[in-house]
């Protein structure tokens, strides 16, 4: 990153890679990620001399101390990344006022431009992974079923009814899969498998086969779409958006310019059976890294 890239900023590690700690009751283990078997004091000596400037998580001045007094690490060293984080500091002004004006930062925070600018990203951002027959944008004046999608808002854009089979098309909010993990701090974070179970995957197929249906996935991981990519008449990702977000481009108030992050993958046999470190390595995506329609594009 310095050498070959001329980067100078700030580098912090991993989080909890050198003290073992319990976090929301949950005990967690130092993860060294390949040096377990080091003690803590050359853990730390390692992540200087590859040229880290931060631990995260940690509050082990101590050891830091260690390194210099027994000559492992220099305080030339040190001063390196000391001067980058405070010049941060400097940048950002905190040693010349360092007290907020609540009134002030909450006027700054809230104002109406900024809030405007962030709906737009939220707008833009959506990615348009299907469009069958080119059903989007809908007009507005349809009868609307509803799932994960305010019914205050859509009254807007339509009439909202409580039957799918009553409904000219259906609008579903979803989100990525994922599979509870357990613990007060690791049941905060998704993981496992992509897949969405058997009985939300009936579900889907049930609304879809009854009525037009527009899908909206939030994409905090990627997930397997096979199905609905097939059974949706339009299929949308979004990451992190407001339901007028989503209704304005379902009805073409405004138009999706997203494109993936990340490979979709085809299957959970793609994924479990692709290298973890390597990138883009599950076989035959569902759709690749970059991929998004516009509107009026063939799919």
């Amino acid at each position: 990153m310095r050498g070959e890239l001329g980067f100078d900023g700030i580098v912090c590690t991993d989080w909890g890679l050198i003290t073992d700690t319990t976090i929301l009751g949950q005990p967690m283990p130092a993860r060294a990620w390949g040096v377990e078997h080091l003690d803590e004091l050359t853990r730390v000596e390692m992540i200087l001399n590859a040229g880290c400037d931060q631990f995260g998580g940690e509050a082990r001045p101590e050891l830091v101390v260690q390194l210099v007094e027994q000559g492992r690490i220099s305080e030339e060293r040190l001063d390196v990344s000391v001067r980058r984080l405070l010049l941060e500091k400097f940048i950002l002004g905190l040693f010349d006022n360092p007290y907020v004006d609540p009134d002030q930062a909450a006027a700054t925070v809230g104002k109406a431009e900024f809030v405007a600018a962030g709906a737009d990203a939220q707008r833009r951002a959506y990615t348009l992974l299907t469009n069958h027959d080119q059903i989007l944008p809908l007009r507005k004046g349809r009868r609307i079923y509803l799932e994960g999608v305010s019914e205050d808002v859509a009254s807007a854009y339509g009439q909202v009814v409580d039957n799918p089979a009553d409904a000219d098309v259906a609008l579903l909010r979803l989100k990525a899969p994922y599979q509870p993990r357990p613990g007060g701090f690791e049941a905060m974070f998704h993981a496992g498998s992509l897949a969405f179970p058997t009985a939300e995957r009936d579900h889907h197929a049930r609304i879809c086969f009854t009525v037009p249906t527009i899908i909206d996935i939030y994409l905090d991981r990627p997930a397997v779409l096979t199905d609905l990519a097939d059974q949706a008449a339009a299929l949308l990702g979004s990451y992190g958006s407001s339901d007028e977000a989503f209704l304005d481009i379902v009805f073409g108030a405004a138009r999706p310019e997203g494109s993936l992050p990340f490979d979709m993958p085809r299957s959970m046999a793609a994924v479990e059976t692709s290298r973890s470190d390597v990138p883009f390595d599950t076989a035959d995506p569902l759709f690749r890294f970059g991929y998004g329609l516009r509107y009026g594009d063939a799919y």
